[in-house]
């Protein structure tokens, strides 16, 4: 029964522990080591958050934004994008980066290998299952690979 108080003086006072989300996100992109300490370092703990403004980015399509979404605003974005890999194509390996002829960088994160019969130009789809995980799928095989969006 003495725990109850303690929880709820942690619980009611937890909102002024909470950092600004956007500077956050601004922080992880910087690659200097030292640049992206001080980012940390000069984020106000318990301030009100940053609310980005339209100017602050280029707009980009929806299309364009698949698979570096955040993770709210997935319920308006496609569950799925198709291209092809321009070129010659014979599959991959783990961590290989596959670029997509709408210029989309996409890497293998699952440790698979697919060792495909030589193709040019095929067709992709990348897709979102029910949890939010995406896939690549090469048409015309079996073959699928977790993957991430690097660029």
């Amino acid at each position: 029964m003495k725990a109850l108080p303690l929880f709820l003086s942690l619980a009611l006072s937890s909102h002024a522990a909470l950092a600004d989300d956007a500077g956050i996100l601004k922080c992880r992109t910087l690659t200097d080591t030292g640049a992206r300490l001080a980012c940390y370092d000069a984020i106000q703990v318990g301030a009100r958050p940053q609310v980005a403004t339209a100017a602050a980015a280029p707009a980009r399509s929806k299309e364009e934004n698949f698979g570096i979404e955040a993770k709210k605003q997935r319920e308006a974005e496609p569950q799925s994008i198709t291209s092809t890999i321009a070129g010659d194509f014979q599959g991959w390996g783990p961590s290989s980066q596959i670029r997509l002829a709408n210029g989309q960088v996409w890497r293998i994160i699952d440790g698979s290998e697919a060792v495909l019969a030589p193709m040019r130009d095929p067709k992709v789809t990348i897709e979102r299952n029910m949890f939010g995980t995406l896939f690549l799928r090469v048409d015309g095989t079996n073959s699928s690979a977790k993957v991430r969006r690097v660029q």
